[in-house]
């Protein structure tokens, strides 16, 4: 069963207390009510990423007047305008946009971060709980940026979400409730999966992993085809082939709940063609060549954070 979350109150400000705690009420009473119910959120970005979770929560029952966009681009609002037409769409950050929502997902550019959620922190005491999806922007920076604003749970996904077949890793603060953490899984499960760590720090590996690793699938599949091509096929046939066996070698991996290991060997006859094959890749040592791809990318996630909290 996956996880769910909910809305949080800082506290440290006693005027705004009692609204806190009626948001975190509400938010509460929305988890408890189960997928179908009301969820007032907004998305302060409207590109790709957030059209899919938008979509995704429409499909899941939630109504689209329940959903506000902040985007700058007329064409963007435009095409979000045709797609969801009962949806709240605003160009700008502003109190009727973000007043009184269960959570704000923030849905920008990494480097756009920290003029978005500036604007967002004199508005933030409304908002139950906010959720960012911008890779290598750390809590702690964010939270400085919004004001000093902890309800935060930060989310790697990947871009599968597109087609509601993603992953996200995600981590929340402390003081971020169960209803927050609720809502946040409830918006990311729109397009996927959701995976919690328990340390911050353990997303700059997700990242290098599921948030990277659909480019290395895609790597892997454009050298079979080519492999192919170079051994007789047709360009269509050898791409189709290479498809489906990606597709089919996941499903049987998920189906039996065997090790990889032992799947490929089950495959590798001895003095057989797999053998030959999987010798040729150890040769290569192709297995060192992906735990550096994910180092890799693991490190630059870590830099990165360096990088947009210093900005």
């Amino acid at each position: 069963m996956r996880e769910r979350s909910a809305a949080v109150t800082n506290g440290d400000d006693a005027t705004l207390h009692g609204a806190r705690e009626e948001t975190a009420d509400s938010a509460a009473s929305s988890a408890r009510a189960g997928p179908h119910a009301p969820l007032a959120a907004t998305f302060v970005g409207g590109g790709d990423m957030a059209t899919a979770l938008i979509g995704g929560l429409v499909a899941a029952g939630v109504d689209e007047a329940d959903l506000a966009v902040i985007e700058p681009s007329d064409a963007q609002r435009a095409r979000l305008a045709a797609r969801f037409p009962r949806a709240q769409l605003h160009p700008s950050v502003s109190a009727d946009a973000v007043t009184r929502r269960a959570i704000a997902i923030l849905a920008v550019k990494p480097q756009q971060m920290r003029e978005v959620a500036t604007s967002l922190a004199s508005h933030v005491h409304g908002i139950g709980v906010v959720l960012t999806i911008a890779a290598g922007i750390r809590i702690d920076d964010l939270a400085r940026w919004l004001g000093g604003c902890r309800r935060i749970v930060r989310a790697m996904p990947n871009t599968p979400a597109l087609v509601a077949r993603g992953i996200s890793g995600v981590y929340a603060d402390p003081s971020v409730d169960a209803a927050g953490r609720a809502h946040a899984a409830r918006v990311l499960e729109a397009a996927g999966e959701v995976v919690w760590c328990a340390d911050e720090r353990a997303l700059d590996a997700v990242t290098g992993l599921s948030g990277s690793g659909p480019a290395y699938v895609y790597y892997l599949i454009e050298a079979l085809e080519r492999a192919g091509v170079e051994q007789g096929l047709d360009a269509a046939t050898a791409r189709r082939l290479a498809y489906a066996t990606f597709d089919g070698a996941i499903a049987l991996a998920r189906a039996g709940g065997e090790e990889p290991a032992t799947l490929r060997a089950n495959v590798t006859s001895k003095g057989g063609t797999t053998e030959r094959g999987l010798a040729a890749l150890a040769a290569r040592d192709a297995a060192a060549a992906m735990r550096d791809a994910v180092a890799a990318a693991t490190a630059r996630a870590r830099e990165l954070g360096d990088e947009y909290g210093a900005a």
